[in-house]
């Protein structure tokens, strides 16, 4: 028989309500503009979690209420598109692409010409 996991404190779980962390990341996420991008751990920052980036990972790809997030413009810290299976990375570079945020052929993209610098988001 396999153990539980127990959960840490803001980890997703579809079967619970959102927490307050999954909130706060959704609001920052949401506050990036067409044409900027921001990192995992500059969205973790933001949003009152430093040092959380991979839980803003988990956020976009587990809650139900990441839809309609604008998830493609969060990339990692060195400017690329994560690498994941599917469709994801092509889609993502296309939706940055039609915002005029260039991606080039190795998924990169130029972030001293496009992160967004948040300010006073008093979350």
């Amino acid at each position: 028989m396999r153990k539980r996991r127990k959960k840490s404190a803001g980890s997703v779980d579809d079967e619970q309500a959102p927490s307050a962390a999954e909130l706060k990341i959704l609001r920052v996420i949401r506050r990036i503009p067409p044409g900027f991008v921001s990192t995992y751990g500059k969205v973790a920052e933001a949003a009152g979690l430093p040092r959380r980036a991979r839980l803003v990972g988990r956020v976009l790809r587990a809650s139900p209420l990441a839809d309609g997030v604008p998830w493609h413009r969060v990339v990692n810290a060195a400017g690329r598109i994560s690498l994941r299976g599917g469709e994801g990375p092509r889609l993502q570079a296309r939706r940055l692409a039609a915002e005029g945020v260039s991606v080039d052929s190795r998924g990169r993209i130029r972030l001293a010409e496009h992160i967004w610098e948040f300010k006073n988001l008093g979350l």
